[in-house]
């Protein structure tokens, strides 16, 4: 009987860039009766600051829960189904973007990815505002994640 390979755990900065090569992830929060709830997002990962940035708006379940406890996390699927990373640390909210074009507003138009900017950036920074979005920022203390060498 030949022994299959195990997971191996990903290093610091594989798992830096798996979080860069993605876009999506699932972010975990902390409900009220401590049960996680999870949600779909897209994010932004700045590896220098170790932050998470989501834009949401101010009205979603997991901002009234990151306001009662900041714990979070985010998985992102790495290539293939066996690889995965973890961003686990604090969340908060920032303030409600209330003119187009101030700093949450330009913040939220910073993590639309490159080939998706608006072509009219004055008409994206109006609807932020008429969305009442706010940015989540995650700061990262703890990354993890594994990987598993198999052919297929």
């Amino acid at each position: 009987m030949t022994q299959t390979p195990g997971p191996r755990p990903l290093s610091d900065e594989a798992l830096s860039q798996l979080l860069g090569a993605q876009q999506f992830g699932t972010l975990a929060t902390v409900k009220r009766n401590g049960r996680p709830h999870l949600t779909t997002m897209l994010y932004s990962w700045d590896p220098e600051a170790r932050v998470v940035r989501f834009s949401t708006t101010a009205d979603r379940v997991k901002v009234r829960q990151l306001r009662n406890d900041p714990k979070a996390a985010l998985h992102v699927q790495g290539g293939n189904v066996w690889s995965f990373a973890v961003a686990e640390g604090e969340a908060e909210v920032s303030d409600v973007t209330t003119v187009p074009g101030d700093e949450v507003g330009r913040e939220l138009l910073g993590i639309v990815p490159e080939g998706a900017r608006p072509e009219d950036e004055d008409a994206f920074l109006e609807q932020l505002v008429a969305e009442r979005r706010v940015v989540v920022r995650l700061k990262v203390d703890r990354l993890y994640g594994t990987a598993l060498d198999i052919d297929g």
